[in-house]
């Protein structure tokens, strides 16, 4: 509960009491210190983040099965533009290098073994050798990887709602908690189009412009959002996505006359740590992950 919530509800000079041998603690009492995922999970039970590899081998592996896991929800929420659009993940051996989709394959399509290993010089070093990256993608891509040594995944596509909202050249605004993934300095606006990305001046100016934030707003031309893991990045996009809706459609509710209202400044930053959280947004993530997974009967993972 945000700050302002609890001051509201709940009456300063609210004693300790135990009722049926339960301690019922004031608001002032020191709670246990949990990261921001086991405090969203209730009970003895808690949600887990990434795993941890011993093996590059096992952890590439892995990766890459969650980024085709990636691409068929994408396909799923209707992100699919011919072959605009990719997802690229670093290579945890090299990195240097990262994982791309193979130009002209649709999303609903995509496997492991279709991935392209491509590293910053443009050269493919490995995966799938038989079909050409997108050159737009590798452009973005890399200059996004090499001026953000934390992120290990980047995610883009041309959706509908974030084209849409891009065209303002405005950020999103709180207004709901979802949206508060990008609180503050978690998004930026890329307030320029220099048309189709062929050159790498452009892929730099999309990298300055996010700096370190999650997500970025490409004025006329869609969303970017990165992560510590594709899992993360990808729900991230969704989100952004989404939340380029909710913002689409109250815009339009304004025109009857009727007031947005904005979250404060202080429940924006508690929404934010508390649903930002890389670990967070990794395991809201497995919800898609595990229903692609069931759906393409291993096929994916081929």
């Amino acid at each position: 509960m945000a700050p302002s919530a609890t001051s509201t509800v709940l009456p300063s000079e609210l004693p300790v009491s135990k009722v049926a041998g339960l301690k019922i603690e004031t608001p002032h009492s020191q709670p246990s210190q949990k990261t921001p995922l086991q405090a969203l999970s209730h009970g003895s039970a808690t949600l887990t983040g990434p795993p941890k590899f011993q093996d590059f081998a096992l952890q590439r592996r892995w990766q890459l099965e969650h980024m085709a896991a990636a691409f068929r929800h994408w396909a799923r929420e209707g992100y699919v533009e011919g072959f605009s659009g990719h997802i690229s993940v670093r290579d945890p051996e090299y990195h240097d290098a990262f994982w791309t989709n193979p130009l002209g394959v649709h999303f609903g399509l995509l496997t492991v073994s279709d991935m392209i290993l491509v590293n910053f010089g443009g050269e493919v070093i490995g995966g799938n050798r038989s079909m050409a990256a997108n050159s737009a993608g590798f452009l973005i891509h890399s200059e996004v990887h090499k001026a953000r040594p934390d992120v290990h995944a980047v995610c883009h596509a041309h959706s509908t709602y974030g084209k849409a909202w891009s065209v303002f050249g405005k950020p999103l605004e709180m207004l709901t908690q979802d949206a508060c993934k990008f609180y503050g300095k978690a998004q930026a606006v890329y307030n320029n189009h220099g048309g189709v990305v062929l050159g790498k001046e452009e892929g730099e100016k999309i990298a300055q412009a996010l700096g370190q934030g999650k997500g970025a707003i490409l004025r006329n031309h869609g969303l970017l959002t990165v992560g510590a893991t594709v899992d993360e990045a990808a729900f991230l996009f969704t989100s952004m996505e989404h939340s380029c809706k909710v913002q689409l459609l109250a815009e339009a509710a304004t025109a009857s006359g009727l007031e947005k209202v904005l979250i404060a400044d202080q429940e924006a930053q508690f929404n934010y740590d508390a649903e930002s959280d890389p670990e967070v947004c990794y395991a809201e993530f497995q919800v898609y992950y595990n229903f692609e997974d069931k759906m393409s009967k291993g096929e994916m993972k081929q």
